[in-house]
């Protein structure tokens, strides 16, 4: 519910259990509050009017002191705020600076939709519109604020119009910035490279600015547009935590700035880093929204807020509410040596154990024999695909499986037909030689005409067969940044055209074939956003499939996705990333937490691993309700104790749960396990089984959901390092 009191001049921003307060001074709109729920008093104190009497209409010779402390929900740049900024302009004249008067408000049901860019929706929300005008410049900007009714979610981002004659050039628009008191807080952002992405870090906030960017023209394996910000004890359950993410697959930042107040800015929108954007008269800039959650229950708090928006709000494919097929990939089971027959040799063994759908990777197409050459020619290379696609999709499809293929749209290498034919369509500086990154360049697809002549180049393929998965791929970062397309002064807005017309790309393709399931890549987790959920339900966690490394690579992934988002396989051993062996079933269980699959030669497994996969299948169609719809709790982290993880699922209603357990590394003659178990209803007792072990070693048990709360479950050590069970609570 939003509210705005005339007398007291606040706005009151209250989800089901926060209360987020602004107010309107001098023109100016401050940050009053955020967190728990409060009354709709009059808090105009927590701005320190009193301790600090410096607005400028009592005290007009300290105005500066004034822009210096002042908790501004929208601060901008040069004009006396010394602190980070979260809109710049430059003046057609080139001067620096800009104050957004506040203007006007509406309040209406629903929320925005911005063309081109991905968006909540839902019926269940309200809308502050919030207007400041800038007379000198002629510039409008409007905040928006989205307030869902049944989540302690806020969904912020800024538009910013030129009503002047000239051109303006917006240097920085960030979406989302507000100001608290620093309270002892830490912390936490998300960091890694490809293969290792998302492991979590976190430290006490210290002076200064503290966060995250990318500046790889993608979200990045290295950076995460995430971060939040706890109290020091804040746990998996207990504790404040403000969370904010990006709805945006491109160049971001996520900060945190502690200035000489012991004050704390959190900020995040679009790395002004290379980033300009021409106006002229007329013209409109949206930023993308920025997703900001509230708990005063810990991590898992937060990341059910995460979840359900995504869930309920986000994503739109056909597939979210539904099990997804399992599949498997030829990836890791061949790399680029395959033709016809391996590939029916493969879907013939994994049809006859359950396996739904046959993903064809990488070397299909064109001179595509290793990764060297080939991409752009989007042609199917019959010398490896004999009778060409259809009669491989028609063969599948009689063996009762489904049909998906790898693409990598955005990407030419320089040996492909396409280069020769239009060496300017690849990105690059005029008079440098671009650099390479795995023998290939990028597609300026800002160009409609590169753009258009990527997409049908999918599409023809897509019309060709009944091809009912798509893996859209995306192997470097950009970098020699030179468009024929753009003028020397719109060359600052190349990045983020970029992403726009990868959105229009993924768009076209979800509308023209609206039944596709479609799995986002990029590397591996590269691009791992909610901006790219809003096309595709899934993405691919990481190229690491090893079960040990995923478990950090997942832990913190699911702090904001929901695990039905999460690509996670069953591949072969000696790991192809690490070398590690893991025990297959562990495999399987670490897998289950996500969309399930695949990545490995079925016809060459071991016997005992063949074994193992009918049983996997079933333990997914019997779980995978849990894990899908269900609340998801991080219990213990391998990466904070060094000897163990465990999570769980639990169902809407509490009825039933799914634990995992990995003991990561054992120890000689040490204790069992305590695990408290969140999530239960207290009140309710629970038959606790393990689904994947004999009953007779291991007999049902009955306990509270208090007791497993507050005293725990006792998990007797396995033989051998990661090994792994399974434990299911269902209410008797």
């Amino acid at each position: 519910m939003i509210t705005y009191n005339k007398q007291t001049k606040m706005f009151f921003l209250n989800t089901p259990n926060s209360t987020y307060a602004m107010k309107v001074t001098d023109g100016y709109l401050g940050h009053a509050y955020f967190g728990s729920s409060i009354g709709e008093d009059d808090i105009s104190y927590l701005l320190r009017a009193d301790q600090y009497p410096f607005y400028p209409s009592k005290l007009p010779r300290e105005k500066l002191s004034f822009m210096d402390m002042y908790p501004h929900e929208l601060p901008t740049d040069g004009l006396g705020d010394f602190r980070e900024s979260a809109i710049a302009i430059t003046s057609s004249s080139g001067n620096n600076g800009v104050f957004p008067e506040y203007d006007s408000f509406r309040i209406y049901k629903g929320c925005p939709s911005f063309q081109g860019l991905p968006c909540v929706f839902g019926d269940n929300a309200d809308t502050l519109e919030i207007t400041c005008k800038d007379n000198v410049l002629g510039i409008k900007i409007i905040l928006n604020y989205v307030v869902f009714s049944d989540k302690d979610i806020i969904v912020r981002n800024v538009q910013v119009i030129n009503n002047s004659t000239e051109a303006v050039y917006l240097k920085k628009c960030l979406s989302l910035s507000f100001d608290m008191d620093n309270e002892d807080f830490d912390v936490i952002t998300l960091h890694g490279s490809w293969a290792r992405e998302r492991k979590m870090e976190r430290h006490k906030i210290h002076m200064g600015l503290q966060g995250v960017i990318s500046n790889r023209g993608e979200t990045s394996h290295q950076e995460h547009p995430f971060l939040a910000v706890t109290d020091h004890n804040t746990d998996w359950n207990s504790g404040r935590a403000y969370g904010v993410n990006f709805i945006y697959s491109g160049n971001f930042l996520a900060q945190v700035q502690s200035n000489q107040f012991n004050s704390i800015r959190i900020q995040m929108g679009i790395n002004p880093a290379n980033f300009t954007w021409k106006l002229t008269k007329g013209e409109t800039f949206t930023s993308p929204q920025a997703v900001l959650s509230y708990s005063d229950n810990g991590l898992n708090g937060m990341t059910h807020q995460f979840h359900n928006l995504y869930r309920q709000n986000l994503i739109r494919a056909p597939y979210k509410n539904k099990m997804r097929p399992i599949l498997i990939n030829n990836w890791e089971a061949t790399y680029f040596n395959f033709n016809t027959e391996k590939l029916l040799d493969i879907a013939r063994e994994a049809s006859k154990d359950g396996i739904e759908m046959l993903v064809m990777d990488d070397g299909w197409f064109g001179k595509r024999d290793d990764d060297n050459s080939g991409l752009g020619d989007w042609v199917v290379n019959e010398n490896k695909i004999q009778g060409g696609l259809k009669h491989l999709v028609d063969e599948v499809n009689k063996l009762g499986m489904k049909f998906g293929i790898w693409f990598e749209p955005e990407m030419v290498c320089p040996d492909s037909d396409l280069y020769r034919a239009h060496p300017d369509w690849a990105i690059q500086i005029k008079g440098r030689t671009p650099g390479l990154a795995r023998n290939q360049l990028v597609l300026d697809i800002t160009r409609k005409e590169v753009r258009d002549y990527a997409y049908e180049s999918v599409a023809k393929i897509l019309r060709s067969a009944n091809i009912e998965y798509v893996k859209w791929d995306m192997n470097r970062q950009l970098t020699d940044i030179g468009s024929v397309g753009l003028p020397p002064d719109q060359m600052g807005e190349f990045y983020h055209r970029y992403v726009l017309a990868m959105y229009e790309m993924q768009n076209r393709l979800v509308t023209e074939f609206p039944y596709l399931l479609l799995e986002n890549c990029s590397g591996g987790g590269a691009r791992f956003d909610p901006g790219m959920l809003y096309f595709s339900p899934q993405i691919w966690t990481s190229d690491d499939t090893d079960a040990i490394e995923r478990l950090s690579i997942q832990e913190g992934t699911a702090l904001m996705y929901p695990l039905s988002c999460m690509g996670a396989h069953v591949s072969v051993c000696p790991n192809h990333a690490v070398g590690r062996n893991t025990p297959f079933k562990t495999r399987g269980y670490v897998a289950l937490s996500g969309t399930f699959g695949y990545e490995l030669d079925i016809t060459k497994l071991s016997k005992e691993d063949r074994m193992e996969i009918p049983n996997q299948i079933s333990l997914y169609k019997k779980f995978n309700e849990i894990i899908r719809q269900g609340d998801y709790y991080k219990i213990a982290s391998f990466r904070e104790n060094n000897l163990y993880d465990s999570w769980i699922s639990v169902s809407e209603d509490k009825s039933k749960a799914l634990m995992t357990f990995v003991q990561v590394l054992n120890h000689a003659n040490y204790k069992t396990f305590i695990i408290k178990i969140p999530g239960l209803d207290e009140n309710a007792i629970y038959k606790i089984t393990y689904p994947d072990e004999d009953q007779k070693e291991f007999p049902p048990i009955s306990l509270t959901g208090r007791t497993l709360k507050k005293a725990g479950l006792s998990i007797n050590r396995m033989w051998g390092d990661f090994a792994a069970k399974l434990i299911y609570f269902e209410k008797i």
